[in-house]
């Protein structure tokens, strides 16, 4: 009898523990960043930005620069995109708008929650959030599309030109 009980705490963080080192190895950025993956869930995805004195724009202040935010809630936005696909397949940030509606306070982490809201044929659309304890108060919003489909594609038609190439200098 196959068990479909949900997985307990333990085995929930060694899930998620598995899943922070798979996206550190494929987007090393992230890794440099220090980004976390927090949780999941179908079309969401949520992240944790840790304080980092690499990571601050202005010295004096010590707020984080508005670079990492935005290179947070990137892979917070992508990363909800692949949770609500139905099948695994390369995607491209074609557009990512950021409002900053406050800076970060110094030493805290960030945390970004993103939604995927909408599925196309060729195009995902996502709405997120950046703050520290409390989503009613954000640092910034974001709202993002992203490409789908875009290495294989590119692959299909990369092979498509290279035949007829073929075929025009007298190959098969």
């Amino acid at each position: 009898m196959v068990d479909l009980s949900p997985p307990d705490e333990a085995e929930q963080l060694r899930q998620l523990h598995a899943l922070n080192r798979q996206f550190e190895r494929i987007v090393p950025h992230n890794r440099w960043l220090g980004l976390e993956l927090v949780e999941l869930a179908p079309a969401r995805a949520t992240f944790r930005l840790p304080y980092a004195e690499k990571l601050v724009g202005n010295p004096e202040t010590g707020v984080l620069h508005g670079g990492a935010i935005s290179a947070a809630m990137d892979a917070a936005c992508g990363t909800a995109v692949f949770q609500a696909l139905k099948k695994p397949m390369f995607i491209a940030t074609l557009d990512l708008r950021i409002d900053y509606l406050k800076p970060a306070t110094p030493l805290q982490a960030v945390t970004l929650r993103a939604h995927c809201y909408k599925v196309t044929r060729s195009v995902a659309f996502v709405r997120g959030l950046a703050f520290h304890d409390d989503e009613s108060d954000p640092i910034a919003s974001g709202a993002g599309s992203f490409m789908l489909g875009t290495r294989s594609s590119r692959a299909a038609e990369d092979d498509k030109d290279d035949r007829g190439d073929e075929r025009a200098k007298g190959g098969e």
